[in-house]
């Protein structure tokens, strides 16, 4: 019987994460043969859950339209799962830290007994490593706007915030109109939301930070629309005017590349800025945690590089290409 309990349990976890599953495949999720499966999908149906047999080649078993689950119907598997998930989040999306310390006691008192000890053995001591940069915190509300409109296909009026929160007055040189934008994608990378969005303005596809909008919902809806790339991750991440803001070191230096503003932009390091000059040519602001520490990035670009700036970071450059001059000779002697 408390088997039998167990793989019951199993059963609505499997039915709430997926609309239709397969005989097969529930068996195999269960680790039984298809006629206990057929057997304890019988047992839920006498205990009031409809599930329904979908017939045909695509068939299987779902739970009945209009019927959900009872909350937090979690097994010990997908328990130690969220508590993972709740614990590691401020690691890869800066600005949760505090909601998602909540959302985790909020669970565990919820929880059954038993996989409450599940989830309160797992206790995680996460470790900021040197290129973890800190964002502000994300607004929960504008967020919830963004992603709701993605969502329905809604157009936003969004108004272009400061890195520090504020919104710059009309006789401010940083200020920018507010933009109807239709936004298609939420992207995160290094950490950051960034979403995807085609300016009605100017007609324009951009990638914008989501702390750095204010965005505002409307009832106007749009049509689906070819993004510019196949790999949305290659446009996020070779989107040089995304809104990033130069990272807070004890060294900081800038330095004009011979490479198009695209190529630096995806590779640079989180933290740092690159700004469009020409087809051919960019300037990469960057931190480190020394002037020789920001040389070696710039020289993984393979580039010439000018306006290098400050003298610090010149003068880094320098004893650098001694040091690779010296091994190149040193190697080149018989």
């Amino acid at each position: 019987m408390a088997n039998t309990s167990r793989r019951a349990l199993r059963l609505l976890s499997l039915f709430g994460s997926r609309r239709l599953w397969p005989l097969r495949e529930l068996a195999a999720s269960l680790g039984v043969g298809e006629r206990t499966v057929r057997r304890d999908i019988e047992t839920l149906r006498r205990l009031g859950y409809p599930i329904t047999t979908v017939h045909g080649p695509d068939g299987g078993y779902q739970l009945g339209a209009g019927h959900t689950l009872p909350p937090l119907m979690f097994d010990h598997d997908q328990a130690l799962a969220v508590a993972v998930a709740l614990q590691t989040a401020p690691s890869t999306v800066f600005g949760l830290r505090d909601d998602a310390a909540r959302a985790l006691v909020t669970l565990e008192q919820a929880m059954p007994a038993a996989l409450r000890e599940s989830m309160k053995s797992l206790r995680l001591t996460r470790l900021q490593n040197y290129w973890e940069f800190p964002a502000p915190p994300l607004d929960s509300a504008a967020l919830t706007t963004v992603g709701a409109a993605v969502r329905h296909r809604h157009v936003l009026v969004a108004e272009t915030l400061r890195a520090d929160g504020s919104r710059p007055e009309t006789s401010d040189d940083d200020f920018l109109p507010a933009r109807r934008i239709e936004p298609h994608h939420l992207v995160v990378w290094a950490g950051r939301w960034y979403l995807v969005a085609y300016d009605l303005g100017d007609h324009q596809w951009r990638v914008q930070r989501v702390d750095r909008l204010r965005p505002r919902p409307t009832t106007h809806r749009f049509g689906p629309r070819l993004p510019p790339y196949d790999d949305l991750a290659h446009f996020v991440m070779s989107s040089h005017d995304r809104g990033d803001t130069p990272a807070d070191w004890q060294c900081t230096g800038r330095a004009r590349l011979n490479l198009p503003a695209g190529v630096v932009a995806r590779w640079a390091p989180s933290g740092s800025v690159v700004e469009h000059l020409d087809t051919e040519h960019c300037r990469l602001t960057l931190g480190a945690w020394s002037w020789a520490g920001i040389a070696g990035i710039l020289a993984t670009f393979d580039t010439e590089l000018t306006d290098v700036h400050p003298p610090e970071l010149a003068d880094a450059c320098h004893r650098l290409a001694c040091r690779l001059a010296t091994v190149a000779d040193t190697e080149s002697r018989p």
